[in-house]
């Protein structure tokens, strides 16, 4: 099995103002002054040391995650890019409230190409619920401004299926997100994640199955009717604005995962699946802390590789199965007659039906039984 030329780098910056009450993310509240030097200095070593890993592969993707990586200067992610001439696309994730970034035009000359902002509801009894710090007005404020400093490509984030809320509110949502006319949206379903604040006092009112589902398919004809294309379970785009570095981690393909808590995938030079971790704790990623490195067990790859292919709408190739596990296409191939039967895998290629796509969780527990 022959690693892959081209792989993304995932950076993480786990702070942020306020934890949010339905976040999982490694994100901590911001206490004291933020270390920007201190951990950009951390951070320009835990690239240097992945390089070591990774040899010549090109980088053509980073995403600055978070957190809140907008909390930081764009001088940090000028510096960051300087290592990475090849990227074609460069995502920031960003807020729409002042205190909670800097100027888009800064972050577009440090060489941002794409901007993703965490909207959630435009709403603002909804946003006070769901623990956001912004209100509606500066979402639009952040649009205008991304757009001003010509930033190539901007998502908007955005939540259904939130407490009380009914289908006319959760499409009157999304419609004016439509109206600012991103590029891409983002529009997934609020879930109650364990060891979260909401996991402990779940917030009243969520819609049961059958509203949310109700929600889902109506939003979906909604944002195709707008010109966006559903290319992955809760990814929609406009021609030409799909998130290649998501792409990436969906078809399987490797990425370095630098930043406190930040996770990474490393295919060896002997075909070996290899997953990393960085130590979560901030305080401990800045001592130096270690993380941990991983072989995904060869049983555990076909599982995991489905479980990332087919959340795209469109599938993936049957040959990129045997590139990026290193085994054989019968493996999966039983499996796969079984499910082509029951009308829920397309023929030809690793992509489910419609009726599939609306099953994918039963669909991929085959694979991983």
């Amino acid at each position: 099995m022959t690693p892959p030329a081209e792989v993304g780098l995932y950076v993480h910056f786990p702070w942020c103002v306020r934890k949010c009450p339905y976040c999982d993310f490694n994100s901590h509240p911001l206490k004291e002054p933020l270390r920007e030097a201190e951990y950009r200095k951390a951070l320009l070593d835990d690239f240097e040391r992945e390089l070591e890993r990774f040899g010549d592969r090109r980088i053509t993707t980073v995403y600055f995650g978070g957190g809140t990586p907008s909390l930081f200067s764009p001088e940090t992610f000028r510096v960051l890019l300087d290592r990475v001439p090849d990227a074609r696309e460069v995502t920031l994730e960003t807020n729409p409230g002042t205190v909670e970034r800097g100027d888009f035009a800064g972050y577009r000359r440090a060489g941002i190409t794409r901007v993703s902002l965490g909207a959630q509801s435009f709403d603002a009894a909804r946003l006070n619920v769901l623990g956001r710090i912004h209100g509606t007005d500066d979402i639009a404020n952040a649009v205008r401004e991304s757009k001003l400093a010509a930033v190539q490509s901007l998502n908007i984030d955005l939540m259904y299926a939130l407490p009380e809320q009914t289908v006319e509110e959760a499409l009157d949502d999304l419609a004016q997100a439509i109206r600012l006319e991103p590029d891409h949206i983002s529009w997934y379903q609020l879930t109650i994640e364990p060891k979260t604040e909401f996991a402990r006092r779940p917030p009243v009112g969520l819609p049961d199955v059958d509203r949310a589902c109700e929600i889902e398919e109506a939003g979906i004809e909604l944002l195709e009717r707008h010109g966006y294309r559903r290319y992955e379970v809760s990814a929609f785009a406009r021609d030409g604005h799909s998130c290649a570095h998501n792409v990436n981690y969906w078809r399987f393909g490797d990425y370095m995962g630098i930043g406190a808590g930040a996770h990474g995938k490393f295919t060896n030079g002997d075909g070996e699946v290899v997953r990393t971790a960085k130590a979560s704790q901030p305080r401990l990623y800045l001592n130096g802390g270690d993380g941990e490195t991983t072989a995904v067990p060869y049983d555990e790859l076909p599982g995991e590789f489905v479980m990332n292919a087919l959340r795209l709408v469109d599938g993936v190739e049957n040959d990129l199965f045997e590139a990026r596990t290193g085994l054989g296409f019968d493996v999966i191939a039983q499996t796969l007659a079984e499910l082509e039967d029951w009308g829920l895998m397309s023929a030809g290629r690793l992509a489910l039906t419609a009726r599939g796509y609306r099953q994918l969780n039963g669909v991929v527990a085959h694979f991983l039984a």
